[in-house]
This record gives structure tokens, sequence and C-alpha cells, in this order.
């Protein structure tokens, strides 16, 4: 039968009530104790009992072999756990019932009841379904695939508490590749895109706590759980040509140097080609899937040449070249299972002229020295001469002269020396302690790729002291000399040009018009003719011989050839002063006028020849000169004979001392007046006198000659 609820209400509002009545000789002090779990013994509440009653605890109580009554106190003897109790109670708040019965000593009773809360407490762990899990994650999966489900990594917790995720790994340089959802949830998922280059497993550590990270309690309880991560490698690159070399130590990047090789012209070879820097070989770098590769020339393989094996990657010939033209073959691979995965290397063959002789050393040993302490670079020296520096030559017969141009030296065995394309021999680094040094040098045809080798004994010594001549300069002091002597040069050749432009305008001479006037002398003297001159003699009459000699010996004629005069009448010229005036006049910007207005004065009238045979009657202004053969008894004075030296005129240099000498001839005489300062003289007879004689006298080596 059921309870009404009023009265139950009643009896919880009375119990309060009925505890502290101390009437009737029993009481507690609380009535609604509140216990911790699991905590063992326990005083419960404090009990009051008058003199005259007792207190003991009814057996009708549902809970009471949890409580016992020590003095004046009630205790909970039996632990309670929380979980328990709300599990086998089916509470959400366990509490425990208790009956105590006070009676007096007329055998009266009355019951006090107790109801005590079970408080839970945080003495549970959470716990995982499953603490270990495996899995398998293609290095191909995009980022965001949830690798386990949030279901599969959850944690329980008996207290019911909230739990608290956090996951690590303890592989080096494999985190930030996997992560949780979030603090609350613990689905895995991947965060970055995977390498199987870079890791290929992992091991992940999942946390489950039931305070937070941060929270100020100790009484965190927590639990893990390991994660195995493997990578399965994917097929996701394209074969590599070998030899290659990785970028920024990236193993997803492999760059390879091309191919190159040598084939002699018309002729074939049945073998495979060798080449460098080794045989054409393409690899899967997915190795864990190895997939077959597949070779084919794609480009450059004019007439069909060449044929490579499909799966050895082998070069062979079809036919011999006959032309020198190299070929740049474009060799792919392929992958069996997937032709989009692909690569194609670059194949060099050059054709050469077949070589029939290997290279050879002249000496088996070379023997040399240098000097400790030299800088980087340094000549090593034929031993014995610290000033021939040593130099290892290679011969080779299939050439005339024995020379190769195609031959290059190296060294095998040391890094302390080097060898350069011309065969001298350097330090390549500061030797510090005496020694002998034995060295392996080879001579290498980059053609034909024949060597030979030889022996370099180099003994390392202390430097001694030297004098000055005695002193060994390196490579590097030579270098330095050899800019300062250019340097020097150059300087010299700018002040030299300097100089000549200023020359030429101090002198307002420029070289142009002092090349015009060389090239008209030389032309001018084309006009003797050598030929004449030896039967000159005998066709000059007596008379004109005696008058010409006279007239030379009174004026001393140039080198030059006779100039004609620029003036049109006899009048002009007897209008000339007759006064003394000197022979010989320097002068400068005056002259250059002059012969501007000369040439000017060219230009208009008509151009004659003064080497003519036939004769001139009138005067017009020019003085008539004929070969000596042609020359006419009766020409009278108007005709000036040019003797055989007057035609020696190519020594310029005793120019000036002939012009001296005329000079002075001409101030010792009392001969006619001078005219215009440029050095004519002219000899002119009394007006009694049938003809007039004139001759032209330059003094003046730079005026323009006719």
């Amino acid at each position: 039968m059921a309870t009404p609820h009023w009265l139950l209400m009643s009896a919880l509002f009375l119990l309060p009530l009925l505890a502290q009545v101390s009437a009737q000789g029993c009481s507690v002090s609380n009535s609604q104790p509140s216990v911790p779990e699991n905590h063992c013994p326990y005083v419960v509440t404090a009990i009051n009992v008058q003199p005259g009653f007792t207190l003991t605890i009814d057996s009708s109580s549902p809970d009471g072999q949890f409580f016992t009554i020590q003095d004046s106190e009630l205790q909970l003897t039996e632990c309670v756990d929380y979980e328990w109790v709300g599990l086998f109670f089916m509470q959400k708040d366990p509490v425990l019932l208790l009956y105590l019965r006070c009676e007096d000593s007329a055998a009266q009773s009355y019951t006090l009841e107790i109801v005590v809360t079970i408080l839970n407490e945080n003495d549970n762990s959470p716990v995982f379904a499953q603490p270990n899990l495996s899995r398998d994650v293609p290095e191909n999966t995009t980022v965001g695939t949830a690798i386990v489900a949030r279901e599969e990594l959850s944690a329980g917790d008996a207290d019911l508490d909230t739990i608290y995720y956090e996951l690590t790994t303890t592989v080096q340089d494999t985190d930030g590749y996997f992560a949780i959802r979030g603090v609350n949830n613990p689905e895995l998922y991947l965060q970055k895109a995977l390498d199987y280059d870079k890791f290929n497993s992992t091991t992940l550590l999942l946390y489950a706590r039931d305070r937070p990270v941060t929270s100020p309690t100790n009484t965190t309880h927590t639990a893990t759980a390991t994660i195995t991560i493997t990578i399965q490698q994917s097929d996701t690159r394209a074969p590599w040509f070998l030899p290659c070399t990785q970028l920024y130590n990236d193993h997803s990047v492999c760059i390879s140097s091309p191919y190159s090789g040598r084939v002699n012209i018309s002729e074939m070879s049945t073998e495979p080609l060798l080449l460098e820097p080794g045989p054409i070989y393409a690899v899967d770098p997915d190795y864990t899937i190895r997939d077959r590769i597949v070779y084919s020339i794609v480009g450059g393989n004019t007439d069909e040449v060449f044929s490579v094996g499909e799966d050895t990657g082998n070069l062979t010939m079809n036919k011999a070249v006959t032309s020198p033209d190299s070929f740049l073959l474009q060799v792919m691979a392929t992958q069996a299972s997937n032709i989009r995965k692909y690569s194609v290397a670059t194949v060099e063959i050059k054709v050469i002229n077949k070589s029939n002789f290997p290279p050879y050393f002249e000496k088996e040993i070379y023997n040399g020295m240098v000097f400790v302490g030299l800088p980087q670079k340094s000549f090593v020296y034929q031993a014995g001469d610290p000033s021939t520096p040593l130099v290892i030559t290679a011969l080779d017969q299939d050439f005339s002269d024995k020379i190769n141009p195609n031959i290059e030296y190296y060294l095998k065995n040391s890094t302390d020396f080097i060898a350069t394309k011309d065969g001298l021999i350097l330090t390549n680094v500061v030797l510090e302690s005496p020694g002998t040094v034995t060295i392996q040098a080879v001579a290498k045809d980059v053609l034909s790729l024949q060597e030979a080798s030889t022996i370099i004994v180099v003994d390392v010594i202390l430097a001694t002291a030297v004098t000055p001549s005695d002193k060994i300069y390196s490579a590097q002091d030579m270098a330095i000399l050899g800019g300062v002597l250019a340097a020097l040069l150059l300087i010299a050749l700018v002040f030299l040009g300097v100089l000549l432009w200023k020359s030429s305008k101090w002198y307002g001479k420029p070289l142009k018009s002092l090349m015009k006037k060389k090239l008209s002398k030389e032309s001018y003297r084309g006009y003797q003719n050598e030929y004449y001159q030896e039967d000159e003699q005998p066709d000059v009459s007596t008379k004109q011989t005696s008058e010409t000699s006279s007239v030379q010996e009174e004026t001393p004629v140039p080198e030059q050839p006779a100039l004609a005069l620029h003036y049109s009448s006899a009048e002009e010229t007897e209008s000339l002063p007759k006064g003394p005036v000197p022979s010989t006049v320097i002068f400068g910007q005056e002259e250059e006028e002059k012969e501007e207005k000369e040439e000017e004065a060219g230009q208009e009238k008509e151009v004659k020849s003064i080497l003519k045979t036939d004769r001139h009657v009138a005067d017009d202004g020019y003085k008539a000169v004929w070969f000596k053969t042609d020359v006419d008894p009766e020409a009278g004075e108007r005709v000036e004979v040019i003797e055989d030296n007057a035609a020696d005129d190519d020594d310029d240099d005793d120019s000036d001392q002939d012009l001296q000498k005329n000079e002075e001839e001409e101030e010792g005489s009392d001969t006619d007046s001078h005219n215009r300062g440029l050095g004519e003289s002219f000899a002119s007879a009394s007006s009694s006198s049938p003809a007039a004689e004139v001759t032209v006298n330059m003094s003046h080596t730079d005026d323009t000659e006719i």
C-alpha cells in the first residue's frame, strides 16, 4: 500500500524537531549527514543520550550494517563506493537509511531516522576501450581525412567526469602530421601531407584526463592510448635517371646530368656505347613499388643511326655516321604500369676522327720543388731550378707535331696540388711543413677519352734567405706586375695623344694639312724623269750652260723645282719695292692666309702644266719649264735650265742648311729687291736689256711645292 504523500512530508518536517527534543532522552546533532565515498571509519554525527535512556541501531534499518555507535558518535564502519551504490540501487544520488531506537527505563521507546548521503569523489581514472590501436595510412592520403574515428578513441570515466584529450608523438620529426579534432573530441585526422621518404611510421600517444591540464587540483586521473601509424608508399613520382642530385635535401626531387658519348666517323660500333657519367639507367623512386622501366628514343635520332634497349637502356648503333655533326638524343623512361609516369634525359653523341694512338708522357717521373709557406696557386718549380716552373707534357702520335689540343691534365691522389690545362703544377693550399709528396698525374684526351699517367715527386723544402735577384715570384705577383705595367702604358698613350693635340693647336696646322703637303711634295717629285738626266748635258749649248751656271752661282737653287710666278704682267713685277728687303722671313699666320688665297686663286684660274715642250710667246703670268733636250737656244733669259744636281731633292734633312746658305749669299750681294716675305729673289736687268731673268728661290720648306 502506498504511503500518502502528505504523510511523508509531515514526517520529514517533524524529524528534526524530534531529534532535538531532549525530553525524550536521545538526540543527534545532524540527522541528514553527508559522507564521502570510500572513506571508513568515518564519524557520521554526534549523539546525545540522557541518563536513564539507551540508544541502539534498530534492526529494521535498511542499511544498519554500515554503522555502529561508538561512545557518543555514530560511525560509518564499512566503506561505501558511490558508483557501486548508485549502480546497485539504481540511484543517481545514492543515500543510506538508518533508524536509531531510544528506550527509557519504563521500556518506552522512540525512533530517530538518519539519512546519510554518499558524496561522489574523483577516485576513478578514465578508461580507453582500446588502449592500443594500429592503422595503415597511404602516402597519398588527402589532408583532413579521418584516420581513427571518435568512437574508437573515446575514454570512459566511472566518476562521470568530462574527459580532456591531448595527442603527442614519440618519433622525432613526425610532429604536426596528425591531430585530433578538439580537446573533447579525440577523432584522429591527417593534418599535413605525408612523404614516405621522410618517415614511414610513427607512434602517437593519446592522453585522456578527467580534469583540464591547467586545473589547480592534484586529483587528476589520466589514461593513455597508443596509436601506431604505418605509412604505405604510393606511386607518386616519375622515374629518375641516375646519377642524380637531390635538391635542398628534399628526397622528392632529383636532377640528373646529361649523358655524353663519342663515336668514330665512318665506323659502326657493335658494342653498347660508353657514356659519361655512366650508362643510361633510370629507377622508380617509389622503391617499395619498383615498377619496371621502359626506354625509348623520342628525339634527335637523325637517320635512325642509334637505338636503345627497351629494358636495358643500352645505346647501340644501327649504321655508321658519315657526317661530323653531333647528335643530341632525347631518351624517355616510362613506368610499365603507368605511361604517364615518365622522364626524359639528353644524350649528346660527338662524332670524332678515330684515334690510333693514346697519349703518352715524355717522362715517367717528374721531379719538382716548392717552398714552405707560399700562398695558394704558387708554382711548383723544377728540381734544382727555382726559376723554371715545372711543366708536365703529354704527346700524341695522332698529330704531326705530337701536340694534341684536346688533352687536359688532372691529379689523382693529392688535394694539396692542382694541374692546369697547360700542364703547370700549382699549390692548392699553403704548405706548412717540409717533406716529399708523390703525385699521380693523368693526361686525358677529352674527345677519345684515352688517358696516360705519370708520377710527380715534389720536395717541399724550407724557404731560405734569398737575394732580391733570386727571389721567386708567384703567378699572383706576375699578374699584379702585368696590371701595373698595362696601366702605365695606357697613361703614357693618353699623355702622348694630348701632346699631339696640343702641338697641332699651338702651331695652328692640323694634321690633315701637314699630310696634304707631304703628299703633294711626293707627287711632284714623281714627275722627274731620271732617264733623261743622263742625256741632258750633250744637248745643251755652251751658251745656255754658261748662262745657267752663272745664274746658279749667283743665286743657289733649292732642291725643289722652279716655282711658277703668279703674276700676270711685267708691270706688277716692276712695281715691287726695289729697296733692300730681307731675303727670308719666318712667318705664321700670314703664311697660312697667303696659302689659302693662292688655293682659291688656283681654283679660279686654269691649271697649266709646268712640264711642257711647247713655247709660251705671250707673258701670261707663268714661267715655262722645258726639259733640257727641248730647250730652244733662242729662248733667251726666259728659260731656266735645271741641272742634274737640282733633281736630287729627296734628302729633306739638308733643306734647312741650303736655305740658310741661300740667305747669306743673297744678303752679301747687291741684287734686285725681294718681295712679300716669301724668300723670292728677282734678278732684273737694266731697261736696255732685251729680256729679264727671274729666278724663284723657295726659302721656307713648309710651303706648298709645285
